[in-house]
């Protein structure tokens, strides 16, 4: 059986600076992504598409929803297979190419620092990432390869073997 979920979420431009889009340069990328509930995220586009820095432009949120649900997934195979997690970072980048039509995502590398809380631990942690991927919901909808290289420690102790 086919569960269905929906995710409602508004955008709405903010940038209007008494003229519309009455030119390119004549009007600012500003905008917030809402949702009921969660606070709204103050985004923009790109710096290099004339973009507000200090805000979030899409690819970013991009690479940010592929890295924690990569991560959500991750916990759970954990929580499951008794790995005991005690720390989580992952080193996200994602790459786009610019073309005259327009980019497209060629990757996204998700490197995750991950700390459990004994050696032995190790090895199945490091294994679990494939299954995590496999998961991830988002990953499996996204038409670009979405790499993962983790690395694994115990608490206390020097980095453990990857994969």
């Amino acid at each position: 059986m086919t569960r269905e979920h929906t995710y409602p979420v508004v955008v709405t431009w903010t940038g209007d600076k008494g003229t519309g889009t009455s030119g390119y340069r004549d009007y600012g990328r500003e905008h917030e992504l809402t949702a009921e509930g969660p606070t709204a995220i103050a985004a923009s586009s790109d710096p290099a598409f004339r973009g507000d820095p200090t805000r979030w432009n899409p690819e970013q949120l991009l690479v940010g929803a592929l890295s924690q649900c990569h991560m959500l997934s991750y916990l759970h195979k954990c929580a499951v297979a008794g790995v005991v997690v005690t720390g989580y970072v992952d080193n996200a980048v994602g790459t786009m190419a610019q073309t005259a039509d327009g980019g497209h995502f060629t990757e996204v590398v998700l490197r995750p620092s991950v700390t459990v809380t004994s050696p032995e631990m190790a090895d199945a942690a490091a294994g679990l990432h494939e299954d995590a991927h496999k998961a991830c919901f988002i990953a499996s909808s996204v038409n670009f390869p979405v790499r993962v290289e983790p690395t694994i420690r115990a608490t206390g102790t020097d980095a453990a073997p990857s994969r």
